[in-house]
């Protein structure tokens, strides 16, 4: 419990998310593909996030690490849990892509 409100809270370590991407982390961007379009983390891959269900066949290896991103982080929040409950072991919350990328 103590565990779960400080990742709340942001408490817990912090994820370095530019070596996860150097140890070959795909970046998943689930805005709308229109939002994509103005403007992305090069190399990402771009599933909506209403649709991502739908589409994890594009993600085969469960294994590798997934980090998810979107405008703000609420849509990646809600990529994470589908694909945490779908299975995927090591997925992350990146956030706002625009953030996220800053982190790179």
């Amino acid at each position: 419990m103590f565990q779960l409100i400080k990742q709340l809270f942001g408490l817990g370590p912090k994820t370095d998310y530019s070596q996860l991407v150097k140890n070959g982390a795909i970046i998943l961007d689930v805005r709308s593909t229109g939002e994509y379009a103005g403007g992305h983390i090069k190399g990402s891959i771009n599933i909506p996030v209403d649709q991502l269900r739908n589409n994890l066949g594009k993600l085969k290896d469960k294994k590798k690490a997934i980090i998810t991103c979107c405008a703000s982080g609420m849509r990646s929040s809600s990529a994470k849990s589908i694909l945490l409950n779908a299975g995927y072991e090591e997925v992350y919350n990146g956030g706002g892509w625009t953030g996220l990328q800053g982190k790179l």
